[in-house]
Order: structure tokens, then C-alpha cells, then sequence
């Protein structure tokens, strides 16, 4: 038995094969998994029912095996109050830097084939989607 923060076991393959530089995708509950990713990712459901696994609870448990290099994200409307980007900036590292770019850009980036792996989550917030570049491992 595995004594880890993730105890999936077609999560923690796919997390160890993600090599510097490669993206993780960690997607809201409203995003298309299939069509807009890579074909060459793996993608793990974790979206059992509206509001569980959250994206968050996600992102805390991958920041357990990998660094992140940088964090892209949809850029929003202006009025938005894009409560889960101020979630997603305490929990990464400060020097993470966060890029924001609109909706098919982001799409683009997703579907790359330096995306390895998608992370459906239950996650119902909007713009909520995060795909994160790996770093390398520091000692």
C-alpha cells in the first residue's frame, strides 16, 4: 500500500511520466476532456458528481509530487470575480508565474502534445480550468 498524498493509481502512473517542461491540465467540470486535449493525454476522471473532487483539493495533492514552473489560465471578464484564481495563487509557490490567455489560445495549449495528462474535476466555479507546466526537480 501506497503511503501518499494520491493513492490513484492511473493518476500517479500518468504524474510520473509528466518530465520537465511537459502540462497538466487540471479542468473544471464544464470542460470538454476529450475534444479539447491532447490526443496523446491521459485522462483521469475524478468528477463524480458537481462540486466533488474540486479543483483545488486537485491541485493540492499534484503540488505534493511535482514543481510547477508556470500556471496558465483563461483570461476572464473584467466584472468577474474570479474567486478560484485567488485560491490557485496562495496555494501555488510565489515564484510560479501565471499567464492568462483567452479562451482558444488556451485551448490550443491544451491540445499540444506536451500535454500528458487531464484532470477531470467536479469543480462547477467558471474559469476554473488550469494547466500547469512542470518544473524541475529541485534539491
Amino acid at each position: 500500500m501506497i503511503k501518499s498524498e494520491i493513492i490513484h493509481p492511473e493518476l500517479l502512473c500518468a504524474l510520473a511520466k509528466c518530465g520537465h517542461k511537459a502540462k497538466i491540465l487540471i479542468a473544471d467540470s464544464n470542460y470538454s476532456f476529450v475534444t479539447n486535449a491532447s490526443r496523446h493525454a491521459t485522462i483521469i476522471y475524478l468528477n463524480l458528481s458537481p462540486g466533488m473532487i474540486s479543483s483545488t483539493i486537485i491541485l493540492d495533492k499534484i503540488l505534493c509530487h511535482i514543481n510547477v514552473e508556470s500556471a496558465t489560465l483563461m483570461a476572464y471578464p473584467e466584472d468577474f470575480d474570479n474567486t478560484i484564481e485567488r485560491e490557485y495563487k496562495k496555494q501555488l509557490p510565489a515564484s510560479v508565474e501565471m499567464a492568462y490567455v483567452d479562451r482558444q489560445a488556451f485551448y490550443d495549449m491544451a491540445k499540444s502534445d506536451d500535454t500528458l495528462l487531464v484532470i477531470a474535476s467536479g469543480e462547477t466555479r467558471r474559469f476554473a480550468n488550469i494547466l500547469l507546466t512542470v518544473g524541475v526537480v529541485l534539491r
